[in-house]
């Protein structure tokens, strides 16, 4: 039976319970992160850890834990339920009390949850690439905040979904943002291109680790906003993401990228990539 960690507590999934007026459900008032394991290990735990306290200070939410305890908990739920390939999810809300709008008393205990579920690499789409859709973006301006508020988000996926895309490219006008659940970057001139990190974007992690190899390899790039036109003549476009990590995009909206196939720099981040989950995982087949 899988265990669900609860506040400090490790418990069986069948035995949890929330309460109903836990104002996550009822609000989306709260924040969470979703971080990857390979190989039974945490990837890039601190910088997601790192985030979620960011997220939770910018909506006035104090976690009553320690970052140390909530990263010793999690990896003590990895190791519970065995987990060698897959993700952990994590969430806190402002707790469960009286619904009303206005924050709750100072006594109301925030509530913690995190989990684990399998998945696997997504090698085919890294491998062979993918479609993307263009959707606009109506999104709050917060986009920065990783909170529970995430309709937009989904609807602009499910439109994507049922194109058959892979993702939704999320625009405000002729402006690309990122997509509805990743980062992205055009490749243009031989450079890459990607938005920065403003309130109307999320500061991916898989994103930062990129840029970072960028910097590390001498890899050209600049965090710039870049519109549709670019994105659509662009020479390669690849997304980054957690769960995804760095996935080519050889068509959107229908339209031919570069020459459809996988481009040599998209190629290159991949590599790096994978090449950092070694590293910090220990692992020998990836």
């Amino acid at each position: 039976m899988k265990k669900i960690l609860v506040n400090e507590a490790l418990v069986e999934r069948e035995n949890i319970k929330i309460d109903i007026e836990d104002r996550g459900y009822q609000f989306g008032d709260g924040v969470y992160e979703v971080i990857r394991v390979y190989n039974g290990r945490l990837f890039t735990k601190d910088e997601h850890l790192n985030r979620l306290y960011e997220s939770a200070e910018k909506i006035s939410l104090t976690i009553p834990y320690p970052q140390e305890t909530i990263a010793a908990r999690i990896e003590e739920l990895v190791a519970a339920n065995q987990l060698q390939t897959g993700i952990v999810y994590l969430q806190i809300t402002r707790g469960a009390a009286p619904r009303q709008h206005a924050f709750p008393s100072e006594e109301t205990a925030p509530t913690f949850v995190a989990y684990t579920n399998e998945m696997a690499r997504n090698e085919a789409a890294m491998t062979k690439g993918a479609k993307g859709l263009l959707v606009e973006d109506v999104r709050w301006l917060r986009c920065d905040i990783k909170s529970l508020n995430l309709l937009g988000n989904i609807l602009a996926k499910q439109k994507a979904s049922e194109a058959g895309c892979i993702e939704a490219i999320l625009h405000r006008g002729d402006t690309v943002m990122e997509g509805s659940s990743s980062n992205m970057f055009i490749v243009k001139a031989g450079q890459l291109l990607t938005h920065p990190a403003t309130n109307l974007i999320l500061n991916g992690i898989t994103r930062q680790v990129v840029l970072k190899l960028c910097q590390e390899n001498n890899i050209a790039y600049t965090e710039t906003p870049f519109s549709v036109q670019e994105l659509l003549n662009a020479e390669e476009v690849f997304l980054t993401s957690t769960t995804s990590e760095v996935i080519p995009l050889i068509q959107i909206d229908g339209k031919q990228i570069g020459d459809g196939r996988v481009g040599p720099i998209t190629k290159k981040m991949q590599q790096l990539f994978t090449k950092r989950i070694k590293a910090e995982c220990g692992l020998t087949h990836v």
